[in-house]
């Protein structure tokens, strides 16, 4: 059996923590006020998911490397899953309305649907519903 991680913490950087917990409270995300001061805060995806926002000096203190530029290119794109259609289109609109701005146009392959937005840092945010149903069944 392969590793079986229990939790997993996503670190993106960020320019303006304050601007950017403001921007995911507006989409409906909570956060974790333990983990959480000037330098960092811990947005909740779900009991064992956790996206931390790191203001992008402390966050070069785990890195050598550079930071991505987000304008330029993408390092990752953050995928979290919706319970239906409806609230694929509710994450997204939510973020639109927050400052975030439009990354792709809604995809729909009937079993499957999704839609994309980028964060005020540029970070690319896939939200997905799959119709499990689809799966499985014999005709």
């Amino acid at each position: 059996m392969g590793l079986q991680a229990r939790q997993l913490y996503l670190n993106l950087p960020v320019k303006d923590l304050n601007k950017s917990v403001e921007f995911f409270t507006q989409i409906g995300f909570e956060f974790n006020a333990q983990f959480t001061d000037e330098n960092a805060t811990c947005m909740v995806i779900n009991e064992n998911t956790f996206v931390m926002l790191l203001v992008e000096d402390f966050f070069k203190t785990f890195t050598k490397k550079g930071i991505s530029d987000t304008a330029k290119s993408t390092e990752v794109i953050v995928a979290i899953s919706a319970d239906s259609r409806e609230q694929v289109d509710e994450i997204v609109n939510k973020a639109l309305a927050a400052g975030g701005k439009h990354s792709n146009e809604p995809t729909d392959h009937g079993f499957m649907y999704g839609w994309s937005f980028q964060d005020l840092d540029g970070h690319l945010w896939e939200v997905s519903y799959m119709d499990e149903s689809a799966f499985g069944q014999e005709g």
